[in-house]
């Protein structure tokens, strides 16, 4: 028996599944020629940032457009960051926007698929096994060095100028033999496991980026940590492990972890195993003054997924936006193709810029008043219904209480070959049209009616006065504007603008102002949708009662 495999044995000597037995257990899928598998594995270390939904959607498409799977992994090997509520959150927003997960964590205590644990620190056994091969093979070793010697070491590497790490002359117990190895786990020193990686001097190897291109870049010879003295894996290690058991044969990512390729390949080739391609994504950037900077959680309450859920824009606008950024022939597949579903839209790496993508929040706002404009009324019922049952208690007691009325005023100039796009979030319903609501209009009028200065008191009682003896139901909206200019041209304002602008000395006003009473009466706005449109969505129960109570307080008022 070789000291390597003694090695082995005596850090690990419970370990004693094959590690060809645990290959066998996770076959090859049996999938189409071209298939991609690919994954999103966040860490549950708070909100999921916008990035890592960039990120997941790219990885999403790539596997379903190619007939391929997509699986949801967390890696929570970590747990000193980990914070509670992060994997339900995840699991959220990547319903909320669409992202559909063939296998992977479901829930709490759920997940599916043939390829779990799909939750890292479930699958402890599973990197044992691999620790241990890698022992074997002699590309590991334990060391023994305390955080207070790791210190001294990088701070004479910086007073020396040299490069900080662990390699070289630096690797302390790289060369330990077995006889040291026993001696220190007699005395009881925690240990990490480290790669043993090749130290050729200025070694440099070249790969394949499936956006950034052929790449060229120092191979790494730092004796990384690949277990922890908590005996959980780090990242380097597990997602090798788990992307390979698990078939990846693409992997999404952000570009902070480019300079972790050589490291990743090393540890493939050390396992004896093929290495999935790697694609690496720009980052997210925000334009702030002349500069640019990545979106941060730290600084920016929209860079988590969570504000736009908050905010209800609709799930598909956000991912319109984002397929924009990966893909710019995007917009102009949406305008060829406005009828279909985003997920008919072919994502491609050629398309994929290899820097950070500017994200403007004008932009989405654009992109999310398009998308509700093209809903039906009953659509945008059912998508206010679901996200103010969340966020907007009151709101949603309204939509609940009031279903066929809330359908006609969302309603309003929505079939028209123009419709309104006065909303880009759901949020923006209840002040844009809560007026149409009894208790939020009559609520909202503590400080009063809000009409033009220019209109006096008593015009506007005068106004309301008549139009209220004429008020009933007409049968179309000529026969109701037909009436309004009669009564205009009786109280002295001229029937069209027209005639206004002729010679505006001759009229009290214009018919605009007629009109305009009306809507402050009615909505207490002074810009809405067509008048007669909300008014025979109110009804005129509604809305004599409202001129009624517009007038009682006016009255009151002059008293």
């Amino acid at each position: 028996m070789t000291e390597t495999i003694e090695l082995a044995e005596l850090l690990y000597p419970g370990v004693t599944a094959d590690p060809a037995a645990v290959l066998a257990a996770y076959p090859r899928r049996n999938l189409p020629e071209g298939a991609m598998v690919t994954r999103f594995a966040p860490s549950p270390t708070g909100m999921l940032h916008l990035g890592g939904l960039y990120a997941a959607l790219f990885s999403e498409r790539l596997a379903h457009q190619s007939g391929g799977v997509f699986y949801l992994r967390i890696e929570d090997t970590d747990q000193k960051r980990e914070i509670a509520a992060s994997i339900p959150g995840i699991i959220d927003s990547l319903a909320y926007f669409g992202i559909r997960c063939d296998e992977g964590i479901r829930g709490a205590n759920l997940e599916t698929g043939a390829y779990g644990p799909y939750l890292q620190s479930r699958r402890a056994g599973l990197y044992r096994v691999f620790v241990k091969e890698l022992l074997r093979r002699g590309w590991a070793y334990p060391c023994f060095c305390s955080e207070a010697e790791l210190e001294r070491m990088r701070n004479l590497q910086e007073r020396s100028g040299m490069l900080s790490g662990y390699y070289g002359r630096w690797a302390a117990h790289r060369k330990f033999t077995l006889e040291q190895i026993r001696a220190e786990l007699e005395r009881g020193r925690p240990y990490v496991i480290r790669l043993k990686a090749p130290q050729a001097a200025h070694a440099r190897i070249a790969f394949q980026d499936q956006i950034k291109g052929r790449l060229e870049m120092a191979d790494n010879f730092q004796d990384i940590v690949l277990v922890k003295s908590d005996g959980l894996p780090t990242y380097h290690l597990a997602h090798v492990v788990d992307d390979y058991l698990m078939g990846t044969t693409h992997v999404i990512r952000g570009d902070e972890w480019l300079p972790s390729v050589p490291l990743h390949l090393q540890l493939y080739k050390a396992l004896g195993w093929e290495a999935p391609a790697y694609g690496h994504l720009g980052p997210l950037l925000k334009q702030e003054g002349a500069s640019r900077r990545k979106f941060s959680k730290r600084k920016d309450s929209d860079a988590v997924t969570a504000f736009y859920q908050e905010q209800g824009y609709p799930g598909e606008a956000v991912v319109e936006y984002l397929l924009n950024l990966l893909n710019s022939n995007f917009e102009a597949w949406r305008r060829q193709n406005p009828a279909l579903s985003w997920e008919q839209f072919a994502v491609s790496f050629a398309r994929t810029g290899s820097g950070g993508a500017l994200f403007d929040p004008a932009k989405l706002l654009d992109v999310s008043r398009n998308r509700i404009a093209g809903y039906a009324a009953e659509t945008v019922y059912e998508a206010a219904l679901r996200w103010s049952e969340r966020w907007n208690q009151d709101f949603f007691d309204l939509l609940r209480c009031y279903p066929e009325y809330s359908v006609q005023l969302l309603g309003i100039e929505r079939d028209s070959a123009k419709p309104r796009k006065d909303w880009a979030k759901w949020s923006d319903l209840k002040e844009d049209c809560g007026y149409f609501y009894d208790e939020l209009f009559y609520g909202g009028l503590g400080e009063g009616y809000r009409f033009p200065a220019e209109l006096e008191p008593g015009a506007i009682r005068e106004i309301l006065e008549e139009y209220r003896a004429i008020h009933g139901e007409y049968r179309d909206q000529a026969e109701w504007f037909g009436a309004l200019r009669e009564l205009a041209g009786r109280l002295g304002y001229a029937r069209d603008l027209r005639s206004y602008r002729a010679d505006p000395a001759a009229f009290r006003g214009s018919i605009s102002q007629v009109a305009m009473v009306l809507r402050v009466a009615l909505c207490n706005r002074t810009a809405t949708p067509e008048l007669y449109q909300i008014m025979r969505v109110m009804g005129p129960e509604r809305v004599r009662e409202r001129l009624e109570r517009c007038l009682q307080s006016l009255n009151g008022r002059a008293g």
